[in-house]
């Protein structure tokens, strides 16, 4: 019947497909069912029969590649992106975004109000990056369906921050549109409107029978389209409406239903054939049948098509799940939800997996060994998408069991895993004591071998490394004595741990160490160890001031931690991407991973790092204090809790930098001297115990210590336009300032006042003004307007990347292939980048980057 009322829709989409060889765009497309998201889709794009495709665009357009969300009582993980992937040859394996970046292409993603949480990771990251993507970017979902905790929320929140989506929203039909489809009928439209709220759906299904009496509900409009058919076609039609997703060919004649059976069936209007199988050409369509199926009828039809898939040995577990569940087949339930839960897990569908778990532990009724390994295995995946509290219950409750049976090996399995949920709840004292109970109780060599591996990282993270590299060295003792397979994991976390205590200890090399063991776990799925490596790696190239090689880094694995859903890593890699770009002075970057990371209500070990910069932010721009002494107060407490010398000295460095704005100490600086001195003979704290005295310097409280890294040690000497000159080395253009305005030659500070009121740091530079007027140093420099600023403090994210290939020579053609954009719009990107540094050339960026930290 065509579209009606969609011309300004269909016009803005097909505006947004035309515009595609320009970069990347994503438009999402909302409405009740029944409002006709597919169909203005498919009309501006091409459709057929089995749904949409590329074949009746013109041979130039780009290709069309759509992933159907289904409304399973369990998402099947990663289920559009598996379509997208397998409808081009790809697998689960292929990244997305490489896929994509191969040629232009229209990605749909139809039904999104039940889609997966691995999937939304998956395209978070691909709004991120959409604009140098030759991709249009279409999802369709209903916003009534959509409330507080959806799984689709965060995918909508960063479409709304992009500066590259549009929105469509379908309103229901004028009783005008409504006539011009029922209207050759002999139908009231006034009637008509009334009684479907202009509905599209609804209005085509009456305009489908004209004549008859007007049904009052949608159900009732579809059903009329079945009266045709014999009892006995009613009934398998029924049972094709059991299948949310489709019914797969194969099964057909598993189930009885032969050709000329479907041909009467697909004779009603109501299915079609799609290369899934047999349909309902509408999910409204489908309800209505399968609302009409007599009590008891259903559970035999989810039956049937389980015991159908069965015979072919299906292993779509997700689905198999779902019919299990409709049978309400609690054995079938608790099998197939554990190998869904797993498939889950192996892909990366964390999220998922806890959801699969949580259906098979709600039905099965024993109490024995197989409900505490479903616990263990719902703990470790509650822990992976940052849910400890829940994962600290399961895990509790796995113990409370394995000590029933008598089981050392699963008593030792339950402490290991609280222990690491302890740890990253920044309780570091629980943590250990459950690291030993787990050591402790009388385990196999496998799970003894895990639990000292536990042991041994929560002594690397206190800096224990003595400690740690001896328990070490006995659980590899212990692994020695079982198979390789059941030690597999516990060897990859000790060569982790051994790898980062050496780097502690300044073997560089230990670097490429780390590297190899996080890609080589990756690999093989062990994605808690893998991310793991890349945490500790880029925590570390921070804290020594390796910036570039810590931004190579957490440009790797970010990525992987959003792809293979992993919050409880994703959170704490922000935050340490927050700290590198507080360092290389990118405060609206900074501040946009920081609030990120505290917003998710991240990890307490991993929020610490978040709060601090938050303060400091606040700080330095001039913010309210209330703010800035709830977040420091936070980052305190947790600080206190976990006991890690370095970030506790970084803690009392902001209060410290705090008594330098203010004029005010606060209390907790009280304990700087008891935590340096603590601090001081323990490797790998030369970088905060600097900082921490040097800050105190500033504010007139003198502290000593022999372990002091190299800028600190100068400024500290009185060399600070020397510390000042190092800290530009280092890329730190803040520390460089800073440094040089507290220098007792008024030349050296009033041009270090000069570059650090460049700095978007007004609440800084004013205090910095002030001390040096009260030194009696006169001739300050004028303080520049904002526009005059020269720096990357105001660049986001995306916008970082951009410059980054300005600084590395890229010309806009150069420039537009990489980022698969037209030439004008590259321009247009340099124009922005140049306007926010400043900047009046390329060249310029070019010759500024080592100091702006894009090379």
């Amino acid at each position: 019947m065509g579209l009606f009322e969609r011309e300004l829709e269909a016009a803005k989409l097909r505006a947004e497909l035309e515009s595609l060889g320009e970069g990347g765009r994503t438009v999402t497309v909302t409405g009740d069912a029944g409002s006709g998201k597919t169909a203005l889709v498919a009309a501006v794009l091409g459709s057929e029969q089995t749904g949409l495709s590329a074949d009746s665009l013109p041979a130039i357009g780009p290709r069309v590649l759509r992933g159907l969300c289904d409304p399973l009582g369990t998402p099947r993980p990663l289920g559009p992106i598996r379509d997208v992937l397998g409808s081009v040859g790809g697998d689960v394996e292929t990244r997305l975004v490489d896929l994509l970046g191969q040629e232009p292409t229209v990605l749909v993603v139809e039904d999104a109000q039940w889609i997966d949480a691995a999937s939304v990771e998956v395209l978070r990251f691909l709004v991120r990056r959409i604009e140098r993507l030759p991709v249009l970017l279409v999802v369709t979902y209903r916003d009534g369906d959509v409330g507080l905790g959806h799984a689709l929320l965060p995918l909508l929140g960063e479409i709304a921050r992009s500066e590259h989506a549009t929105h469509l929203a379908l309103a229901p039909l004028s009783v005008q549109a409504v006539r011009g489809i029922v209207g050759d009928a002999g139908l009231d439209a006034q009637r008509v409107h009334e009684l479907t709220g202009g509905n599209p759906f609804f209005v085509t299904e009456i305009a489908r029978h004209p004549g008859e009496r007007l049904p009052p509900t949608v159900r009732d409009a579809v059903v009329a389209s079945t009266s045709g058919l014999a009892p006995e076609d009613i009934r398998l039609l029924q049972l094709i409406a059991a299948a949310p997703d489709a019914l797969d060919d194969r099964l057909l004649p598993r189930l009885h239903i032969d050709v000329p059976t479907l041909r009467r069936l697909e004779s009603t209007g109501l299915l079609l054939r799609t290369r899934r199988g047999v349909a309902f050409r509408h999910e409204l369509a489908r309800l209505a049948i399968a609302d009409g199926t007599p009590p008891g009828v259903d559970q035999e039809h989810h039956a049937a098509i389980l015991d159908a898939f069965e015979s072919m040995a299906s292993t779509d577990h997700a689905v198999l799940t779902h019919h299990a569940v409709g049978a309400d087949d609690g054995g079938r339930i608790v099998r197939y939800a554990r190998l869904a839960a797993q498939e889950a897990a192996r892909t990366g569908s964390h999220s998922e997996s806890v959801a699969f778990l949580t259906l098979a532990l709600d039905r099965l009724t024993a109490p024995g060994a197989e409900r505490a390994e479903l616990l263990e295995l719902l703990s470790t995946e509650q822990y992976m998408v940052s849910r400890l509290d829940e994962a600290r219950e399961s895990a509790r409750a796995a113990l409370l069991i394995r000590e029933r049976l008598g089981d050392p090996d699963g008593v030792a399995a339950a402490h290991d895993r609280q222990a690491v949920i302890e740890y990253y709840s920044a309780r570091r004292r629980d943590a250990e004591e459950q690291a030993d109970l787990a050591a402790h109780a009388g385990a196999s060599p496998a799970a003894s071998a895990s639990a000292e591996a536990t042991r041994a990282y929560l002594a690397y993270r206190r800096q224990d490394l003595d400690s740690a590299r001896a328990i070490a060295a006995v659980a590899r003792e212990i692994a020695g004595t079982a198979p390789d397979e059941k030690t597999d994991a516990a060897r990859r976390r000790l060569a982790i741990t051994e790898a980062a205590a050496d780097l502690v200890e300044g073997s560089t090399a230990s670097r490429v160490r780390l590297l190899l063991q996080a890609s080589a776990a990756i690999d093989v799925s062990l994605d808690e160890i893998g991310t793991t490596a890349y945490s500790n790696l880029s925590a570390l190239d921070i804290e020594n001031r390796r910036l570039p090689e810590a931004e190579a880094v957490l440009a790797e694995s970010i990525p992987l931690t959003i792809e293979r859903d992993i919050p409880i890593c994703r959170q704490w890699q922000t935050g340490m991407r927050a700290r590198l770009h507080f360092l290389r002075g990118r405060w609206t970057a900074s501040g946009e991973d920081a609030a990120t990371v505290i917003d998710d209500h991240g990890a307490p070990l991993a929020l610490i790092w978040p709060h601090v910069l938050s303060a400091l932010l606040a700080l330095r721009q001039g913010g309210d204090p209330d703010p800035i002494d709830r977040h420091l107060q936070l980052a305190w407490e947790h600080a206190r809790e976990l006991g890690e010398s370095p970030l506790l000295l970084a803690v009392l460095s902001a209060y410290a930098e705090r008594a330098w704005h203010t004029g005010e100490r606060h209390p907790v600086l009280d304990e700087a001297e008891a935590e340096v001195k603590r601090a001081e003979a323990i490797p790998g704290n030369a970088w905060a115990i600097g900082e921490l005295l040097v800050w105190l310097r500033r504010t007139g409280m003198s502290l000593t210590a022999s372990q002091v890294a190299e800028p600190y040690r100068l400024e500290l000497e009185g060399r600070h336009a020397d510390a000042s000159d190092l800290w530009l080395t280092l890329g730190t253009p803040f520390d460089a300032a800073i440094a040089g305005v507290h220098a007792a030659d008024p030349e050296v500070a009033i041009a270090a006042l000069a570059r650090l009121q460049q700095l978007d740091v007004d609440g800084t530079a004013a205090r910095a003004r002030a001390l040096l007027a009260e030194r009696g140093i006169r001739s300050l420099p004028v303080q520049p307007r904002r526009t005059t600023r020269a720096n990357p403090a105001g660049l986001t994210n995306r916008q970082l990347d951009v410059a980054r290939l300005v600084a590395q020579g890229l010309t806009n053609g150069e420039l537009a292939e990489r980022l698969y954009i037209s030439p004008k719009t590259a321009d247009h990107h340099v124009s922005a980048v140049l306007s926010k540094l400043g900047l009046s050339s390329r060249r310029e960026v070019m010759r500024s980057a080592s100091e702006f930290g894009l090379v």
